[in-house]
C-alpha cells in the first residue's frame, strides 16, 4: 500500500477535518496554518459558543443552502451532522442540541471544540506547522507536487487540500489566499460578497432606532412579483440599517443588484389586516383625546411608536378622535408592510460568511478534487457554497473537509 504525503493548507474547520480524515486513512499529513493557533474563525462562531452543526436530516439541511446545494450532497452524505456530533462526543467534547436544533459544545466554549480536534490530529500523527503561509501550489507534469511558502520553504506532497477560508472575518487569517492560488492554477473564482451580513438601508430612520430589537416580526423581500424571502423571527436596527437573524438570513437571498429588492417589515404578523384595524379603532375610541404618538405604544415598542406616524405621513400630534379613516387605513397597511429600501451590504470583512469562491463545476463533488489539476482538493468556505445561520456553514466545512481528506489519502498515485 502506498502512503500518500498530504498537505492541508489552512487550519480552520475544513482544514482540521481534512487532516483528521486523511490521517485516519493512512496518509502522512502536514497541516500548514498561517496563524499561531488553529480554528481562529471557529472561536468566534455562535458568539464564542460555537454552533458546530445542526441536528437535521440531509434533505432538511439542503433546504438551508441557497447556493449550489446539490454540490454538497455527497459530502453531507459522507459525513453527516450526526457523525460530527458523535466525533466530538468520542473525543471528549460532549454536545447539546438547543433551539432550532442548533448544536453546541456542552460547555458552550468554542475553545473546547478546537482543543478536541487538535488533540485528535496530534494523536493521529498530523504534523502541524504554525506561522506558515503558503504562496503557491507547485506542479510537476500538470499534477500537484507540493507547495512553496512565503519564506521560500518548499514542502513536497502527493496531494494538497486548500482550506483557506473566504474573505469574511479577516482577523482570523482569511485573506483570499486560496482564491489566488486557485486562479493561478486555472480555476474560475466567482465574484465574492459577504452574506449572513448586516445590511445598510437607503433611508435614515433605522438609525434613529439603533439597538431596538424586534421579535415575532416578518421580513419579506421581493423582486418584482417574485418573493425571494419571507420569514418570521427576530431582527435589530443598527446605526446604518438592519441586522439580526432575519436580516442576516435574508442577505443570502439578495438579488445581484440589491436595489432591485423590495423589502417590507410586518410588525403585526399575528393579526389579519381586519383584526389590526379593529384593534386600532378600539384603541382610538378608548383614548380619543390622547395624541396618536402616545397611543401607538399599545401596539409598537415606544421608540418605534414615536416615529411611526412620520413614516406613514400622518401627524403624530393629532388626537385620536381626529384621525381620519384614510389615515387609520394607512397606519394599518404600513404596520403590516413597512418599506425598508436597501442600499448595500455591510463590508465583506464584517460578514459571517463569504459568498462566491472556486466554481463548483470545476470540483468533483464526489471527491472534492479539482477537475483541472490532479491532486488538488478543496474544502470549506473557499468553495462557492454558503448557507443560512444555524450551524450549517460549519457543517459544510466539516463535511467537505472529511470527504477531501479521505479521497486525497485514498487516491492512487500516477
Amino acid at each position: 500500500m502506498v502512503t500518500h504525503n498530504v498537505i492541508v493548507v489552512g487550519g480552520g474547520a475544513g482544514g482540521m477535518m481534512a487532516a483528521i480524515f486523511a490521517a485516519r486513512t493512512g496518509a502522512n499529513v502536514t497541516l500548514l496554518e498561517r496563524n499561531q493557533k488553529l480554528g481562529r474563525k471557529v472561536y468566534i462562531t455562535g458568539k464564542g459558543r460555537c454552533n458546530v452543526t445542526n441536528d437535521c436530516t440531509i434533505d432538511e439541511f439542503m433546504r438551508e443552502v441557497p447556493r449550489n446545494p446539490r454540490f454538497l450532497y455527497s459530502a453531507l452524505s459522507y459525513f453527516t451532522p450526526q457523525q460530527m456530533m458523535e466525533l466530538l462526543e468520542d473525543e471528549g467534547c460532549p454536545v447539546v442540541v438547543q433551539r432550532g436544533r442548533r448544536v453546541f459544545p456542552a460547555t458552550e466554549k468554542a475553545s473546547d471544540v478546537t482543543r478536541a480536534l487538535e488533540k485528535t490530529m496530534r494523536a493521529l500523527g498530523v504534523r502541524i506547522v504554525f506561522d506558515a503561509r503558503v504562496k503557491d501550489i507547485v506542479l510537476a507534469d500538470g499534477a500537484v507536487s507540493g507547495v512553496t511558502m512565503m519564506d521560500g520553504t518548499e514542502y513536497a506532497a502527493d496531494r494538497v487540500i486548500i482550506a483557506t477560508g473566504g474573505l469574511s472575518c479577516p482577523l482570523t487569517g482569511s485573506s483570499g489566499d486560496g482564491y489566488r492560488m486557485a486562479e493561478r492554477l486555472g480555476h474560475t473564482v466567482t465574484p465574492r460578497m459577504g452574506v449572513l451580513s448586516a445590511i445598510e438601508t437607503a433611508v435614515q430612520w433605522p438609525g434613529e432606532l439603533q439597538g431596538l430589537s424586534l421579535r415575532n416580526v416578518t421580513l419579506t423581500m421581493k423582486k418584482g412579483k417574485k418573493t425571494l424571502y419571507s420569514e418570521l423571527g427576530e431582527m435589530i436596527f443598527t446605526h446604518f440599517g438592519i441586522s439580526g437573524p432575519l436580516a442576516l438570513t435574508m442577505s443570502c437571498h439578495l438579488p445581484d443588484d440589491i436595489k432591485d429588492a423590495q423589502v417590507t417589515l410586518n410588525l403585526k404578523p399575528g393579526l389579519t389586516e381586519q383584526q389590526l384595524d379593529a384593534r386600532m379603532q378600539r384603541d382610538f375610541a378608548e383614548q380619543s383625546r390622547r395624541q396618536l404618538r402616545n397611543v401607538l405604544p399599545g401596539l409598537l415598542p415606544a421608540r418605534l411608536a414615536e416615529i411611526f406616524p412620520r413614516l406613514c405621513g400622518v401627524d403624530g400630534d393629532k388626537v385620536c378622535a381626529q384621525i381620519t379613516r384614510e389615515e387609520r387605513e394607512t397606519l394599518v397597511k404600513t404596520m403590516q408592510a413597512l418599506p425598508i429600501p436597501l442600499e448595500k451590504l455591510a463590508p465583506i470583512e464584517e460578514a459571517i460568511v463569504t459568498r462566491g469562491g472556486v466554481h463548483v463545476k470545476e470540483i468533483d463533488p464526489a471527491t472534492m478534487e479539482s477537475k483541472l489539476v490532479p491532486g488538488l482538493y478543496f474544502a470549506g468556505e473557499v468553495i462557492d457554497v454558503d448557507a443560512h445561520t444555524g450551524g450549517y456553514n460549519l457543517q459544510i466545512a466539516w463535511a467537505t473537509g472529511a470527504l477531501a481528506g479521505t479521497c486525497a489519502a485514498e487516491a492512487p498515485i500516477g
